[in-house]
């Protein structure tokens, strides 16, 4: 029997696994059991990540959103009040994502077999669905605040403002350092989202303090909250693609199938499946139908090597299979047809 080679460190940190022992479409469709191989290959993980910046990002974003509390109270600025109620929000959901992070890197066990790397996407589909939260709070309050205007101090609301945005700007800087995972990229979303809403109190003071024209403070909040709801719609919809497993964005289920079935020796590929692990890593697994069984280490090294290479996946699970045998079938000879007519 055949056995596939052991799969070479890489930096990825990713595996391969095959099975050994191929087996005929006939013999599986009878329940007959089939063996499988797994070899791993481990490397040295490096945090490049911009989820090590969590920590830092939750406590300046957590200490300003008390400024802000009071000066917008003081103030009676919706803006500022947005604001802070935001960066709160913020700091709920850095520190959910600081703790995901951590979670996440935790090794596979017998009873999760793939290790926790999708808490990162359950995390940022809970950071999702709070921001959708506050945009709609922060919609009503605009409403009302339109509908019975205030009188607002100007000059106290562009100072914490301007304070404010260089927080953000900071907070945003820090968690773009490094590679931006889905955990780390929602966490993200709402730091840009509290910075637009700074810029909106910034501008909201400003005309405030310069023309007394207090309606900007409610219009210019309602327009941070659609660009907001835009880009939140937008991570939403890749959380939950990576969720039902979908075929991880920028690669194509039919173009890798026809390049596998390219590789010599191999007669066709079915039941082919790819699925996301985490934001950055793919699995890959299907059934090889082979043309000659003793060909199958060199024909799983090149697979292994194609998809790589080529698409970027290393998680890779493969199955041998021999074509299915011709049923035999007998036909009457010439010469005893002829015996029977007559």
């Amino acid at each position: 029997m055949p056995h596939s080679p052991t799969p070479e460190h890489d930096h990825k940190a990713g595996h391969a696994h095959a099975a050994h022992k191929p087996r005929s479409d006939h013999a599986h469709n009878h329940g007959h059991q089939h063996d499988h191989g797994h070899g791993h290959g481990h490397g040295h993980h490096h945090d490049h990540s911009a989820s090590r910046y969590l920590p830092l990002a939750l406590l300046l974003t957590l200490g300003f959103a008390g400024v802000e509390a009071v000066a917008g109270w003081w103030s009676g600025s919706l803006a500022l009040l947005g604001d802070a109620g935001h960066m709160v929000t913020d700091a709920f959901s850095l520190g959910l994502a600081a703790i995901a992070a951590r979670v996440a890197l935790r090794p596979a066990s017998a009873r999760h077999s793939y290790g926790l790397r999708r808490v990162e996407a359950l995390t940022a589909l809970t950071n999702s669905l709070f921001m959708l939260a506050i945009v709609a709070l922060l919609l009503w309050h605009a409403v009302l605040r339109l509908l019975e205007p205030r009188e607002i101090a100007g000059q106290t609301v562009t100072l914490v403002a301007l304070g404010g945005l260089l927080i953000n700007i900071v907070v945003a800087w820090l968690l773009t350092r490094g590679e931006g995972d889905l955990n780390t990229r929602a966490a993200l979303l709402h730091v840009i989202g509290d910075l637009l809403g700074s810029v909106a109190a910034l501008a909201s003071g400003l005309v405030i303090q310069f023309t007394n024209w207090t309606p900007i403070d409610p219009l210019l909040t309602m327009l941070i909250c659609g660009l907001i709801l835009f880009s939140t719609l937008s991570l939403l919809r890749k959380v939950l693609h990576t969720l039902l497993e979908g075929v991880p964005e920028g690669l194509s289920l039919p173009e890798v199938g026809r390049a596998m079935a390219g590789v010599p020796g191999v007669r066709s590929v079915h039941d082919l499946h790819i699925w996301s692990l985490d934001s950055r890593r793919a699995a890959l697994s299907a059934h090889i139908v082979l043309s000659d069984a003793q060909h199958w280490p060199a024909i799983l090294e090149a697979e292994r090597h194609l998809l790589h290479e080529r698409f970027g996946i290393d998680h890779i699970t493969l199955q041998p299979e021999l074509p299915a045998a011709e049923p035999m079938v007998f036909v009457p000879s010439r010469s005893a047809a002829a015996t029977d007519r007559r």
